[in-house]
């Protein structure tokens, strides 16, 4: 099982699902109790106590895994299941109505926490790490789930819910593991038990989820369907679908702001991943747990709150995104650069957890930036299927950059060279966007300058 909070995978699952059955309208009935469960559900999914404390607990007498097995060995295999899974998951959670996909994360994530606190030896752990990946690829379901259950006028009421439930859940849970293990000296192995106990609710409370009638793909009636006396004409067929599907993914690729915006979203959200990964690895390495107090579930919670701060300041940027976006895009992914470098050579824990807390407030604050604008050059029922595919492009991206960068398979680097690769990483994101950027805003001025000039030519 892997480290990253709702930063990582969450957001891009979210992002993912956020836009999916927009075009689905639900009958007006009762929207508070199916939002309430949902709600509740994510709140108990998310409240992990022992998620930040994860790499301390497999490489203490716990577990009693070397550095090499966890880093190079167990963590890759979420990479490698969250990538083969996210596809086939994308299409059964329409396919089968959501519920029962959102059933699955539920009694993935208990599955995950037995192991986590029972499995003894490599095999066993990684088997755990290919289950969280079950789990990581099914939260689409959570985001999609409540748009088929309640309607358009209430999207954008139940989809902050959803997600501030999400996020609560996140910082209390990292909050709550923080005092346990600095205050009230609990182990982290009780920890997991708090955990478990977490996501056993969450299941529980998913079975009394309404089941929903409709979908985008699958079950989607579209208007036009109705036949004569109001009988339904049969609903399009499996590969009528997928051509559909295929069809939407040219057209919607086909747009160069769509696509440059898009390009950093799959590059940016693999370097993410990566980094939130193994973040753990790297702090255990700068001040290893058995000797000294550690504070990651603390640096978790203050930069998912900070970085909440971020998006939110988002909505009061007024800048031409069409003219400096993509200057904007290598300006901040070079801070990032910077920030992962630091934290890389520095030394200090504290310069560790301050750097990782800018780290992921640069990145929260840009995905919310390039999730909008990429849902500004987009019809609502395209939205799932490009931030679908972005998150597989970076899935695949990762699933390269693991193996040839930390499998033992591929070069097995050390944790702090790792991290050098991925500052590195960042940096070349930066010059691309840079250059791209540096275009684009020449042919700007030079479209703002032909009119004057030929004005000129009309005048004399």
């Amino acid at each position: 099982m892997d480290v990253p909070g709702p930063g990582s995978r969450r957001e891009a699952a979210a992002a993912a699902a956020t836009r999916l059955l927009r075009t689905a309208r639900a009958p007006h009935e009762c929207w508070l109790l199916p939002t309430a469960l949902l709600c509740t559900y994510g709140f108990f999914a998310s409240l992990r106590p022992s998620e930040p404390f994860l790499t301390p607990y497999l490489l203490g007498p716990d577990k009693n895994l070397t550095e090499r097995q966890v880093f190079n060995e167990i963590y890759p295999v979420w990479t490698y299941s969250y990538l083969l899974l996210l596809f086939p998951v994308f299409l059964a959670t329409d396919y089968l109505r959501y519920k029962p996909v959102v059933l699955l994360q539920g009694l993935s994530l208990i599955v995950t926490w037995f192991m986590l606190l029972y499995a003894q030896g490599l095999l066993a752990v990684q088997f755990l790490e290919f289950f969280y990946g079950i789990a990581t690829a099914t939260e689409i379901a959570y985001y999609s789930y409540i748009y088929s259950v309640v309607d358009l006028s209430k999207y954008q009421k139940v989809t902050s819910y959803c997600r501030s439930a999400t996020l609560v859940g996140f910082t209390v849970g990292s909050v709550l593991g923080q005092i346990l293990v600095s205050v009230a000296g609990w182990s982290l192995f009780s920890l997991n038990v708090i955990s478990l106990t977490c996501v056993a609710v969450a299941f529980a409370v998913a079975w009394f989820l309404p089941m929903p009638q409709k979908s985008l793909f699958f079950h989607h009636v579209r208007p036009t369907c109705q036949g004569v006396n109001g009988i339904k004409e049969p609903t399009p067929d499996r590969l009528l679908v997928l051509k559909v599907l295929w069809d939407d993914f040219l057209m919607c690729y086909s747009s160069r702001p769509l696509l440059c915006w898009s390009v950093w979203w799959a590059l940016s959200t693999c370097g993410y991943f990566q980094v939130v990964n193994y973040t753990q690895g790297l702090w255990e390495q700068v001040l290893p747990s058995r000797h000294a107090a550690i504070y990651n579930g603390g640096v978790e919670a203050v930069s998912t709150l900070l970085g909440a701060v971020a998006v939110f300041a988002v909505g009061y940027i007024k800048i031409s995104w069409s003219t400096w976006g993509e200057m904007t895009l290598s300006l901040f992914s070079l801070l990032i650069a910077a920030a992962v470098y630091v934290m890389d050579t520095a030394g200090n824990i504290w310069v560790c957890y301050a750097s990782y807390v800018v780290f992921r407030i640069i990145y929260m604050l840009l995905i919310t930036i390039a999730t909008f604008q990429i849902a500004a050059n987009l019809s609502m029922e395209r939205y799932a299927l490009v931030f679908g595919v972005n998150t597989f492009i970076a899935l695949g991206l990762q699933t390269v950059l693991t193996l040839i960068v930390v499998d033992a398979s591929g070069l097995g680097l050390e944790i702090t060279t790792q991290f050098l690769i991925y500052a590195g990483y960042f940096a070349l994101i930066s010059v691309v966007f840079l250059a791209n950027g540096a275009v684009t805003v020449m042919k700007k001025y030079r479209k703002q300058e032909d009119p004057d000039s030929s004005s000129q030519v009309t005048t004399s």
